[in-house]
């Protein structure tokens, strides 16, 4: 960071950086079988189908769309969404530990997560750290997503400051890199420690 510029505001993503997010927490109970299981997260309910309800798709549709090409999963891929709570495995110590001393010095902070809108709402109790962002912007409720840069200027444009003095963290390195293209101080969280110093030696008070 440059000489005397200092961070004026906190960027968090939220799964797994302040609460953790599996899919095998909830499937491990529904398919024991660790092949059999692999497969249906990777070629049936996989990442890139969960990324389009993130991005606004409803759930509606993309349950429908998968029970059509694989109609003897149709529990399970219903699942997905109905048993969605049990992929949340409660929260990230070391994103909880930077977001209560960043909050308690007075820093703004803000939430940019990619999650589906429908989800996201029905997990409100589940976060609690909710009520420190001073403004969240959900992927599914703005349909714009990470890494797509669009995501990132309209939360710049609510936070009203440049770029350059706004810090963000976030396990994807996708993510990272727009942030970083558009002058964010963002930092790779890998919850092994490294983020936290990364972030002090920025000056933030972590």
């Amino acid at each position: 960071m440059e000489v005397g510029v200092g961070v004026e505001a906190m960027i968090f993503d939220f799964g797994n950086v302040l609460i953790g997010w599996d899919p095998e927490n909830l499937y491990r109970k529904l398919i024991p079988d660790a092949a059999e299981r692999k497969h249906f997260l990777t070629e049936i309910c996989h990442g890139q189908w969960n990324a389009v309800q993130d991005a606004g798709r409803s759930w509606e549709e993309a349950i429908a769309e998968r029970i059509a090409l694989h109609p003897d999963r149709a529990d399970h891929i219903r699942a997905y969404r109905d048993r969605f709570a049990e992929m949340l495995t409660g929260p990230v110590a070391e994103g909880h530990a930077i977001l209560d001393k960043i909050h308690a010095a007075g820093i703004p902070c803000y939430g940019l997560t990619n999650w589906s809108s429908e989800t996201y709402h029905a997990s409100r109790e589940a976060m609690p750290f909710l009520d420190r962002m001073t403004y969240t912007a959900v992927s599914g409720d703005l349909k714009m997503a990470k890494p797509e840069p669009e995501i990132f200027r309209h939360l710049l444009g609510v936070i009203g400051k440049p770029a350059e003095v706004c810090a963000f963290i976030d396990d994807n390195e996708a993510n990272i890199a727009t942030a970083k293209r558009l002058g964010i101080r963002a930092v790779l969280f890998k919850n092994d420690g490294s983020a936290t110093a990364e972030l002090r030696a920025l000056g933030l008070p972590v």
